[in-house]
């Protein structure tokens, strides 16, 4: 008889693997036991070498839904060994190693219970199972157990507790397991502080009327799984707008959420791969292409031509959305700029002016982890918010990482994370949002702290980004300084590039590549703010090859929320202003910027003063969009512009000769660097306004140019440096046409082209670059 030590790593806590470990174990006919420790799962088993191989691989094969096998590494057993059956013993408190499984949507078992009148957990709005239910938001400790979660203040029923100690039942050591007997409630109250009439209402509990008040045309705040939200009738034009109003929320498009599949697809088209996404555990927003032939109200999502739906995942979800026949508005319940509310009191007083009624519930979120949004471009997935669902799953790194020190990254100012390295795997925090108000950063250090005291994660060397000004980097450098912690300064772009690399699995020692890293800003190296990159770059440094023409952003931060202000600071710089006003003194944008202070903004560029210089692409599209009209005057949220441009953008003309549709672009090379400047292209779209050519066909024209010429430098780039792979990365490659067109012609060459998938390309991926090049330049 042989004995075995196993050792599982992975997502092994609170998704039933010790059950099935139970079941398998006794199938073949071992004896020993299985436990949670800080690791992950230990077993110990006895049998014959050929029986415990066999318990292996159907371990593999038969692995829980939400469960994931990193690791398993088997070696001898010499220990006592006492056991006459197969038994599962107690959670053991060691070192913590393993991992935290994300919260997961209500699966099919648990939805049938809820809504089956003979079913103990019919229309209980907490029902969970092993195979889903609240994770990372009630957690305040490892090993997951009932006692280091937020549900340790409901002790189980006698039934309940039966259903956990039972190893056949789905049930069985279900740390959030609970019923109407023992566990948490919910409950209505109006925001005015009156009682709530029940006669009022065709209801069959408190959940029940939420549905109702929504077709009447209330807003509801409604605490969910990782924080409270807003919701309201997405059909109903009044009710939206009025959500708003009172919101603050102006422009940014309203995420929904709809009963089920059938709901979705009269309003948008759904892939069989969005429909995956849809419908598995992690239930993300998913952006999908809006149908014409039926809208929800307009103030939804204006100025888009798609839309965010989710499906419901949790009970109370799905227990609101019974009757609805059409989508909800799902917002999250926050002050504008301000984190989500997840505490009672807390909701009803930001929220008291918003909601006319709120839905709350006794069960504390511990974390507050907001909706993952996602899409599909290219029948390829493409993360733009990785939260719930999805977070705090770890990433595997690529091949060299596997003995690193413990590395914590800061991440950004803006869509911020965090990361934790450690042992060959990233766990990135969920998405945190922006870090300019002191909300957001009180926030983001509670969550740090959290993550820090779950993982007992001890760095050692801690990675920021360059910018002087981030409040994540002056904090890094306070948590350096105060403990005596290596810190290492990360460009900002490199970090792109390098999480690119990472999520792609390129190895540690690998040659460089190509990366292109284009978004909205970043601190350069040179002391002007980057945007448009060209690096040539592998996991320890980065030479810039290429960028775009510097151009200057008149006002600063100003530039970002007034996109006029880039399109002047463009023309101004491509061209002499009085020649452009006496050969296009007739195009509306001409006009526009005519009426604006231009000698104090000139005063202002000659003296340098708030006026510093970006090669940012992302500026780049604001200024576009606001010579063909949109948003001209002012932007609500940080990229707006861009995203109606990129909507507005005819897409039936990508087809057509590029001969015909392709601006012109100038390349040149200074000190080594090529530099693209724009001046001929603006010549174009002038042009084509002076011809009232539509602002859909400009924008259209402007992508795929925009495209060309990134073919055009990256082919010389790489015959240069004899390199065939390239990284698209930056918030401006979340822009559908730009990846697609790009992606395309950079194969038509044979170049090998990596994207993000499972980190955003924007900056919520960027702490993830910042820990694997800090690793790379400390190995030990």
């Amino acid at each position: 008889m042989r004995k075995e030590e196993i050792r599982v790593k992975g997502t092994v806590q609170g998704v039933g693997f010790r059950p099935t470990v139970y079941r398998l174990a006794k199938f073949c006919g071992l004896k020993g036991d299985v436990c949670n420790d800080g690791e992950g799962v230990l077993i110990r088993v006895a049998g014959s070498e050929e029986k415990i191989t066999e318990f292996v691989d159907k371990l593999y094969q038969e692995c829980p839904p939400l469960a994931k096998i990193n690791k398993l590494i088997r070696s001898s057993y010499l220990g006592d060994f006492d056991f006459d059956d197969f038994v599962i013993s107690h959670s053991v408190n060691t070192v913590v190693k393993t991992e935290i499984s994300p919260d997961a949507a209500t699966c099919s078992q648990c939805q049938k219970e809820i809504f089956d009148p003979f079913s103990r957990y019919f229309r209980y709005p907490f029902t969970n199972c092993t195979h889903c239910g609240p994770r990372l938001t009630i957690i305040r400790a490892i090993p997951y157990d009932r006692n280091h979660t937020s549900m340790v203040k409901f002790p189980m029923c006698g039934d309940c507790n039966t259903e956990y100690e039972d190893v056949e039942n789905r049930r069985f050591h279900a740390q959030p397991v609970a019923c109407f007997k023992c566990g948490p409630s919910a409950w209505l109250e109006r925001a005015d502080g009156q009682p709530v009439i029940a006669d009022m209402f065709s209801m069959l509990d408190d959940v029940d009327a939420v549905c109702t008040l929504l077709q009447k045309g209330e807003i509801v705040a409604i605490k969910g799984l990782g924080g409270f939200h807003l919701a309201c009738d997405a059909t109903q034009e009044t009710a939206v707008k009025k959500l708003r109003e009172r919101k603050r929320r102006y422009h940014k498009p309203f995420a929904l959420m709809a009963r089920d599949i059938n709901i979705i697809s009269e309003y948008c088209y759904v892939s069989d791969l969005e429909k995956t996404l849809l419908t598995s555990p992690a239930a993300p927003i998913v952006l999908l292409n809006i149908k014409p032939e039926k809208q929800v109200a307009i103030s939804v999502a204006q100025g888009q031509n798609t839309l965010g739906f989710m499906l419901p995942y949790t009970p109370l979800h799905h227990l609101i959305l019974r009757r609805m026949n059409c989508p909800i508005v799902l917002t999250s319940g926050n002050i504008s700029d301000e984190p989500q509310c997840i505490n009672n009191e807390d909701a009803k007083e930001k929220l008291g002016k918003i909601a006319d009624y709120f839905l709350l519930h006794n069960r504390d979120i511990v974390n507050r982890v907001d909706d993952s949004v996602v899409r599909v471009i290219d029948d390829k997935i493409q993360i733009l918010r990785r939260a719930r669902g999805y977070a705090p799953a770890p990433i595997i790194l690529p091949s060299g990482f596997e003995k690193v020190a413990p590395i914590l990254a800061m991440g950004s100012e803006l869509k911020n994370t965090f990361c934790l390295l450690r042992e060959g795997e990233a766990i990135l925090s969920q998405h945190l949002g922006d870090l300019e108000n002191a909300a957001g950063f009180n926030a983001y250090q509670e969550t740090l702290n959290l993550y820090l005291n779950l993982f007992a994660h001890k760095p050692e060397i801690i990675a920021i980004d360059k910018h002087p000004e981030y409040l994540s980097s002056k904090l890094g450098k306070e948590l350096a300084t105060s403990n005596e912690i290596k810190l290492i300064e990360i460009q900002h772009h490199h970090a792109h590039i390098a999480a690119c690399m990472a999520e792609n699995k390129i190895p540690l020692d690998a040659k460089p590549i190509l990366g292109i890293a284009f978004d909205g800003l970043g601190y350069g190296e040179d002391g002007t703010l980057w945007g448009g990159e060209f690096l040539l770059a592998d996991y320890q440094k980065f030479q810039r090859i290429a960028t775009f023409k510097p151009v200057a952003m008149i006002g600063g931060e100003q530039a970002i929320y007034q996109p006029w202000r880039n399109t002047y600071a463009h023309l101004q710089t491509a061209f002499n202003w009085e020649e452009i006003k006496q050969k296009y003194a007739d195009l509306e944008i001409i006009k526009f910027i005519e009426q604006k202070p231009l000698k104090l903004l000139n005063q202002m560029i000659e003296k340098g003063i708030n006026t510093p210089l970006a090669s940012s692409v992302g500026r780049l599209f604001d200024a576009v969009a606001a010579a063909i009209g949109i948003c001209r005057e002012e932007c609500s949220y940080e990229g707006q512009a861009a995203i109606e441009m990129e909507a507005t953008a005819n897409v039936n003309i990508l087809n057509k000769d590029e001969e015909t549709i392709n601006y012109p672009w100038k390349i040149e090379k200074l000190d080594r660097i090529y530099y693209i400047d724009p001046a001929p292209m603006w010549e174009g779209i002038l042009q084509d306004l002076k011809q009232q050519i539509s602002p859909s066909e400009i924008a259209a024209k402007f992508h795929i140019s925009l495209a060309i010429v990134i073919t055009e430098i990256v082919k010389q780039l790489t015959q240069e440096h004899k390199i065939n792979q390239v990284a698209l990365t930056g918030g401006v490659f979340q822009n559908r046409i730009l990846l697609e067109q790009t992606t395309k012609h950079l194969q038509k060459l044979g170049i090998e082209v990596f994207t993000h998938s499972i980190v955003p390309a924007n900056d919520g991926g960027l702490s993830l670059g910042q820990a694997v090049i800090a690793a790379a330049r400390c190995m030990r």
